[in-house]
């Protein structure tokens, strides 16, 4: 598979077992959810063919799925059985017949019917509705909540509790972990356990993978490689096969250069039919490669000084749309304090960032920056105001006297290559996505980071490299993550938002 100038993967194979729980690992951009895509026929690939066992139910996770105006939560979860109700209606229908002409053969069919629904728990459907709802987190969210109405994370929540209520036998999940809470992502690894389909996950939360799967496909570098085990005995087999590539690379080259000495040493010599030899011996070898690096991402944002000590002061604040979501919340950040919001999905943590940016107003109570205060802001939501320009045009567009090579320079350094800083924005994974926000904000000097959710969609190695910048960086910062081992050992203060509910 290949976009414009990128190829993807290059004569990859491989084959999920019916007792496959299978994780997909790679870097950002290396095509992980290009092949989910091609997987379920969204996508055509460019050769090669993807070959499905007859008569199987596959189920995906897809976050833009259509969903019809006005529809509820409630309503949306029980599309998940519309083949069982119209089962259901099929039955009533030959019973009503029945009653007006007495035919027999409507009573055996709708025993047959009845004989379906009773086998597929058609009778339970409620409680397990009840059960995933639950799971999920999503009792918060109320069953008459309108789905359009909902934010990306809640949306995402609910599609993934219908693919689960489906059953089917192959179960595609594409970072189904970015939206929940550490409560609901424990609810589903268990779920997970004792689902006896097979299972594909694209994830970049590696505890989450190490319990959930029992084989890994490694997609990097145009290949796509399977491994059975767990992720850390998968990776160990990485790490075991990448330094038995290094050392036949450096015997090759040896080889090599020997051949080539001789070559330049005896071409016109006597023992020039030799070197011809050597020549052609040397045309014909398949040639191994050295094992490729991980591009690594390095932020660094760029800090203004501020002469006040007292950085921002939330008196009181209540927040929310309609009505206020949480208690009202009082706290202090003095200058170079970094605090952390906390709380499961939905709880109210992007709205009373708002809230303290003045983006909504607030239901009561104030907060205030220091007048000094230079605010920069990452909002989860990847939202572009024309996802059709490239991130070059983007940026550009946002900064018209910078030049195009400052542009490249600054993409290059955030992990995005030539090739993607010349593509639409809506031909770029998540982690793409992310990356280009993440560039934009280091082109703005600030002294007072806010960040909502800056790791969902990211690798690694990625993680890694904004970690370090938001440690180093000297001014304040409020960041929302779930992921603790992003944030444990190196912030001040840490908001338990989830205490401050008014669910």
């Amino acid at each position: 598979m290949s976009f414009a100038d990128k190829k993807l993967y290059d004569d990859a194979s491989f084959q999920l077992n019916a007792s496959d729980h299978m994780g997909i690992v790679g870097q950002n951009g290396a095509g992980k959810s290009t092949l989910i895509k091609i997987l379920t026929g969204t996508v055509l690939p460019v050769e090669g063919n993807i070959k499905w066992q007859n008569h199987i139910r596959i189920g995906y996770l897809d976050q833009y799925a259509d969903i019809e105006d006005g529809t509820t939560l409630i309503q949306f979860l029980h599309t998940a059985f519309d083949d069982l109700y119209e089962i259901n209606d099929q039955m009533n229908d030959c019973y009503t017949k029945y009653a007006e002409n007495m035919d027999d053969k409507l009573l055996e069919r709708a025993g047959r019917y009845q004989a379906q629904l009773e086998a597929r728990n058609f009778y339970d459907i409620e409680t397990e509705i009840d059960r995933v709802k639950t799971g999920l987190g999503l009792n918060e969210l109320g069953d008459d909540h309108i789905v359009a109405e909902m934010s990306g994370g809640q949306r995402s929540k609910i599609i993934l509790a219908k693919l689960l209520l489906e059953h089917p036998d192959v179960i595609l999940l594409d970072e189904p972990t970015n939206y929940l809470d550490t409560a609901h992502i424990e609810w589903l690894i268990d779920y997970l356990n004792d689902f006896d389909g097979a299972a594909m996950v694209i994830s970049h939360d590696y505890d989450f993978l190490e319990k959930v799967t029992n084989c890994i496909c490694d997609v990097s570098f145009g290949k796509i490689t399977k491994y059975r085990g767990s992720f850390q005995q998968a990776m160990r087999q990485k790490e075991e096969r990448k330094e038995t590539q290094l050392r036949e690379y450096e015997k090759q080259q040896v080889e090599i250069e020997k051949a080539e000495r001789f070559i330049r040493k005896n071409k016109a010599g006597s023992k020039s039919t030799m070197a011809k030899s050597r020549e052609k011996m040397l045309a014909r070898m398949d040639k191994i490669d050295p094992p490729s690096e991980n591009l690594v991402a390095t932020f660094d944002f760029p800090y203004e000084d501020t002469g006040s000590q007292n950085a921002l002061r939330v008196e009181e604040l209540s927040a929310g749309y309609n009505k206020p979501l949480l208690a009202p919340v009082t706290f202090s950040m003095t200058m170079g304090e970094k605090l952390i919001f906390k709380g499961f999905n939905g709880v109210g943590k992007s709205t009373l960032i708002k809230s303290i940016l003045g983006k909504i107003p607030a239901k009561g109570g104030s907060s205030k920056f220091s007048p000094s205060a230079k605010i920069n802001y990452f909002d989860q939501d990847l939202v572009w105001d024309d996802n059709t320009l490239t991130p070059l045009q983007t940026i550009q567009n946002m900064f018209p006297t910078m030049l195009p090579k400052t542009i490249r320079t600054r993409l290059a350094r955030a992990g995005i290559n030539a090739a993607n800083a010349m593509k639409e924005m809506n031909l770029l994974s998540g982690g793409e996505q992310t990356k280009v926000k993440l560039a934009i904000l280091e082109l703005t000097p600030s002294n007072f980071l806010i960040m909502d959710e800056p790791t969902n969609h990211l690798d690694d190695e990625t993680k890694e490299g904004l970690k370090k910048a938001l440690k180093k960086f000297p001014g304040n910062l409020i960041l929302v993550s779930h992921e603790e081992s992003f944030y444990t050992g190196w912030v001040d203060k840490i908001l338990n938002v989830e205490k401050l509910s008014l669910k």
